[in-house]
């Protein structure tokens, strides 16, 4: 990014996004001059920085829920978003599959002459004519583990986590269970610190539960983990996991796609890793 005119200095974004400084001789100033700060072109900068930031973040949002819904996506729309580097960067090297589920490889370009990139999985280069693409939940990937030993040997990065991404297979439950318990019972001091756990994770509180939506086979199951709806001082404990339609309906874990389940388990499992494991012993 060129440099900008602010007074008797120079200002522009560094690579990391970062307002750096030059006098007019060009010498570069280790920071920017106190009274610089209210300057509009120092003002624009930065707001320019917090909107690039956040636009990063939407981007890493809107592919991940693409990946947690197996949504298709046309390939059309990763030509139109690639010239982006947050889109590229959210994208690149994601495991995408053809319309019938085969692997189609780790993507790695779009554009309209050429069409969509990737790398197969024999290492080569590929162009595919497929009018769209899906982004699949780890969960469905038969062969996850060579998937993330060939993503290693090709020294792959993934902008949001799909192959090392948490991944549960349901396991076999009782057809009558209505909740699991695997993670229920991590203590917590006080609620405050479990709600904030949840937060910071990225899930919703409603109602004085965690929720993590989750759009499979064409219906959308919330996963929910109680976390106390009391004063936020109080000790509290996570609760069960259970599904929920989004009517508030019951629905049993044996009932619940595959993808449903292993989001589900992620976000107790999360949850009662933040417990508080000090003993007694340990206190004094």
């Amino acid at each position: 990014m060129g440099w900008i005119s602010a007074g008797d200095y120079d200002v522009a974004l560094d690579d990391g996004g970062r307002v750096i400084c030059r006098n007019k001789a060009g010498r570069r100033l280790k920071s920017v001059p106190g009274k610089l700060a209210d300057d509009p072109a120092v003002v624009q900068l930065r707001q320019l920085t917090e909107w690039l930031a956040r636009h990063e973040r939407e981007c890493v949002a809107t592919v991940e829920r693409w990946m947690i819904r197996s949504l298709p996506v046309p390939t059309d729309v990763l030509v139109r978003v690639w010239p982006d580097p947050a889109w590229q960067a959210a994208l690149r090297d994601l495991v995408v599959t053809d319309p019938s589920g085969s692997v189609a490889g780790f993507l790695r370009g779009a554009d309209a002459e050429r069409g969509v990139g990737l790398v197969d999985l024999d290492g080569d280069t590929v162009r595919t004519t497929a009018s769209v693409l899906h982004i699949p939940h780890p969960v469905l990937l038969d062969d996850l583990e060579e998937l993330r030993e060939f993503a290693t040997e090709l020294d792959l990065r993934q902008g949001i986590g799909q192959l090392h991404r948490e991944v549960w297979h349901r396991e076999e439950t009782s057809p009558d269970a209505t909740a699991v318990t695997t993670y229920a019972g991590g203590r917590y001091a006080q609620l405050r610190f479990l709600t904030g756990r949840a937060v910071s994770l990225g899930y919703r509180v409603r109602g004085g539960q965690a929720v993590c939506a989750v759009h499979e086979d064409g219906r959308t199951l919330e996963a929910r983990v109680w976390l106390g709806d009391f004063d936020g001082w109080s000790e509290t404990e996570t609760g069960a996991l259970t599904w929920n339609t989004t009517d508030g309906t019951r629905v049993r874990p044996a009932e619940t796609g595959p993808v449903a389940w292993s989001e589900g388990m992620r976000m107790a499992a999360a949850l009662y890793a933040g417990r508080d494991t000090e003993t007694t012993e340990d206190a004094r």
